[in-house]
Parts: C-alpha cells; sequence; structure tokens
C-alpha cells in the first residue's frame, strides 16, 4: 500500500536542531508523511505546529537519550528505558485529557521521536559503529532521493495498537532495523573506502534500506500518535486509507505467438 507524497519545505528552526539518527529535514518529511496516516482533524493540529513539535523534540530529555544510547546497540530495551519511554505518550494524554490542547498536541507530536529513531537502522549498528563518513552519506543519498522512495505502510495492524502495546511494538521496531546496519556497512565502506552518496542508486540494496526504514518509520510515527489520541478520546472519523497498489503480471503470450524475424545484416 503506497502513501502519497509530501513536499519538503524549509524551516529555520531545523538548523538548529542536535544531530540525531534521523536529520532535521527529513524528520519533518516523516512528520509529513506520517499525517497522511491519521485523522484529518489529528493531521491538521499537528501540522499547525510543526515548529513547535520540532522545539519540543529538541527537548528530548538528556538522560532518556543517554538510556537509548546504551540500549540500541545491544538491540534491546531494558525494562527501565522502556517505562521512561512509555512516560511521554502517557503525559501527552493527560494533558489532552486536561483539555490543554495546544501543550498535548506539541506533546504528542514530539513523541515521534521514539519510533522514528528505532526505525533507523543506523543506530543499531551495534557496539563498533560505523566507519567516519558511512552515516552522513547514508542520509545525504536518503535526502537526495526522497521523492524517488515509495512509501508504503509498513504494518496496517500497528495503527489499531492501543496505548499499552506500543512499548512492545517499539522494541520490535528495533529488531527490524537491526539486520539493515549491515547492508549499510557493507555498501558504503568498501574496500576500506567510503563510498559517496552519489554513486549510489536504486540498484544498490542501500535504496532499498533506506525505502523500508523510511517507512517503517512513518508507519510507527503514526501508530503512536493514533494510540495517544485513541487513548484521550480523540476525534477518529475521516482518517484517510492508503492506495492499494497491487502488483499486475504482463498477460502470457498465446502458443502460437512467435518473435519477429531479425531484419536482414545490410549488404557490405
Amino acid at each position: 500500500m503506497r502513501l502519497p507524497r509530501w513536499s519538503v519545505a524549509a524551516l529555520g528552526v531545523l538548523l538548529a536542531l542536535p544531530a540525531q539518527a534521523w536529520p532535521a529535514s527529513l524528520q519533518l518529511a516523516l512528520m509529513r508523511d506520517a499525517r497522511r496516516l491519521v485523522p484529518k482533524t489529528l493531521a491538521k493540529l499537528i501540522g499547525d505546529r510543526e515548529v513547535q513539535i520540532l522545539e519540543e523534540m529538541r527537548r528530548f530529555p538528556p538522560a532518556l537519550g543517554q538510556a537509548l544510547a546504551t540500549d540500541l546497540p545491544g538491540g534491546s530495551l531494558s525494562a527501565a528505558t522502556r517505562a521512561e519511554l512509555a512516560a511521554g505518550p502517557a503525559d501527552a494524554v493527560a494533558i489532552l485529557r486536561q483539555q490543554r490542547i495546544n501543550d498535548g498536541i506539541v506533546r504528542l507530536g514530539a513523541t515521534m521521536r521514539v519510533p522514528a529513531d528505532l526505525s533507523d537502522p543506523i543506530l543499531t549498528a551495534g557496539p563498533e559503529g560505523y566507519p567516519a563518513g558511512v552515516a552522513r552519506e547514508y542520509y545525504a543519498f536518503i535526502e537526495a532521493n526522497l521523492g524517488k522512495l515509495p512509501v508504503t505502510l509498513a504494518d496496517a495492524s500497528a495503527l489499531k495498537l492501543p496505548l499499552r502495546d506500543i512499548p512492545d511494538y517499539w522494541q520490535r521496531l528495533l529488531d527490524q532495523s537491526r539486520p539493515e546496519s549491515g547492508v549499510i556497512r557493507k555498501e558504503l565502506f568498501r574496500n576500506g573506502r567510503l563510498v559517496d552518496h552519489t554513486r549510489i542508486d536504486f540498484r544498490s540494496h542501500v535504496f532499498g534500506v533506506a525505502q523500508i526504514s523510511y517507512s517503517r518509520a512513518v508507519t510507527a510515527i503514526a501508530a503512536t500518535w493514533l494510540a495517544q489520541w485513541r487513548e484521550a478520546r480523540g476525534d477518529l472519523t475521516r482518517q484517510p486509507g492508503p492506495k492499494l497498489v497491487a502488483p499486475v503480471d504482463a498477460p502470457p503470450l498465446p502458443p502460437e505467438a512467435t518473435l519477429p524475424p531479425l531484419p536482414p545484416e545490410a549488404e557490405p
């Protein structure tokens, strides 16, 4: 199932965001693509507060960021980390139930940071990390080819998850991201040298990893937002459905069909 694309507009606040997993421009693109999967009321509330949400993401608790940095290379979120991560959506729901809509939507929107990070294979490279420049070239490749990456719905059932199941879902995102990290290393660092992203095209496995991980992040962000919105008893009407794209096989040739003869060679 394929989702329509949004254009990515520049915002001055992006320049101030700290380096973290997806670059700021891609975070904005993820936010806008994820909005296509949520009810129109929620999509508009988030869209009207893009700058505030990005600023709220900058205030990600340092202790929680450190906990994620510690857990991600090992591939498993500790019980303590999961509990701390779950506190963010719970706070957003509590604020929304108090009818503090602006603050609640900003907090809800900013929770995208967690599913986005857990969907990013760059952060699951393991304790050894990547050679210098690999992450930079990978993100540069995605930014340069964003309009060519088909955005697909990674897991339709995730959009129906209750809030209590979101931490387990986040762990599954991490499980899915880990195998992809080795592909990035193999394709972007060959024979001891860094591969420039401009030399990578759709035939590379990097293209596949980029498409899968970006779509996974879009789906996971929408699923996380929806779980909170549903828990807060928000308006769930007018939720658009993704466009179903089914593969179509070419019709088989009839038994009597033959290829046309080749033209005779030109006389010398």
